[in-house]
Parts: structure tokens; sequence; C-alpha cells
């Protein structure tokens, strides 16, 4: 079981011409195009083409961040990333919050259950992510030690399930 936190409704700030146009229609769609809450997570998956990886490659877990949890980057930080000469170390930032398979809120709890108490699982980059309960929360932490809080779980589409995260996983950028 999730506990459910609000975000505060705060928009990053990224190229307008990255975010995905709501009159397209797109097969398969892999994350909500039109949610407010992951704008720019669904740019930059759009920017370094994860999108089309993980529509065409079959099915995914995405660790999605909040709009909130991108405000962790000031303005300037969050444009560069966006730059041409930054892709890479966006879609590298972005490789860590997906991992192959479809890992509902169950499938992590067994998991952690069949684990002692903690379950890791590999990135489509191949980082590790270390999944643990606090208290009530799913929490994932990043081979750095970085912690991020799972806050609305279980999202689903055909090939893809999405969990919200409270922050931006930053696994050491090359």
């Amino acid at each position: 079981m999730c506990t459910i936190v609000s975000a505060q409704n705060k928009l990053s700030t990224v190229p307008s011409s990255f975010y995905f146009k709501s009159d397209i229609k797109v097969e398969k769609e892999v994350i909500f195009a039109d949610s407010v809450r992951h704008k720019t997570l669904y740019a930059a998956l759009k920017a370094t083409r994860l999108d089309d990886l993980m529509r065409n490659s079959g099915s995914f877990t995405i660790f999605a961040p909040s709009e909130n949890a991108f405000s962790q980057f000031t303005a300037e930080e969050l444009k560069d990333l966006f730059e041409s000469d930054n892709l890479k170390k966006l879609s590298y930032l972005m490789s860590s919050h997906i991992v192959p398979g479809k890992l509902t809120a169950s499938k992590i709890l067994k998991a952690m259950c069949k684990g002692g108490g903690r379950a890791v699982f590999t990135t489509i980059q191949g980082n590790k992510l270390t999944a643990r309960m606090d208290g009530l929360d799913i929490v994932l932490i990043d081979s750095l030690g970085h912690r991020t809080k799972i806050t609305k779980a279980d999202f689903k589409n055909d090939a893809t399930v999405i969990h919200e995260i409270d922050s931006v996983m930053v696994a050491s950028i090359p």
C-alpha cells in the first residue's frame, strides 16, 4: 500500500517545443501526455527518444518524477539538460527511472517479501534500484544512496506501469 502525498502544482521550465501536442494520437502511448503532473518527464522522454524505445521494445516500468520533483533543479539547470549538447546526460538521467517489465506495486511488494524486506531492480541503463518499506511507503534507493518515495502507484496501459515518485534520482551522470 502506498500513501498518496499531494504535490504542489509547480511547473518546471522546459522548452515548449519538447512538449507533446495533445491533438496527436500515438498508438500504445507510453505515458499520459496531457498530464500536468508529468510534463517535464514526458518532454525528457521525447527529447531523448526513450519514448520510442519503450513504445517499440516490450513492457517497462517508469518511476516517474512529478513536476514538483523536478523543482530540485534550477530553471537554468533544467534548460541546460534539454540543450542538444546535453541530451546524452538527460538520456542517462531518465534511463535511471526505467526498469524493464511491468512491475506493479503488488509485484514490488512480493519481491520485497521474497528478498527479506528489500528488492533490487536493474534500470535499462544498468544501475540498481533497491526497494524497501518505510512505514507504509515504498522507498527506492539508487546506487548512490539517494532515496525517493512512490507517492502514486500503478498507472497502467498495455505496455507500461507508471509509479509517481517525489524526487528525481540523480545517479552519477557521466
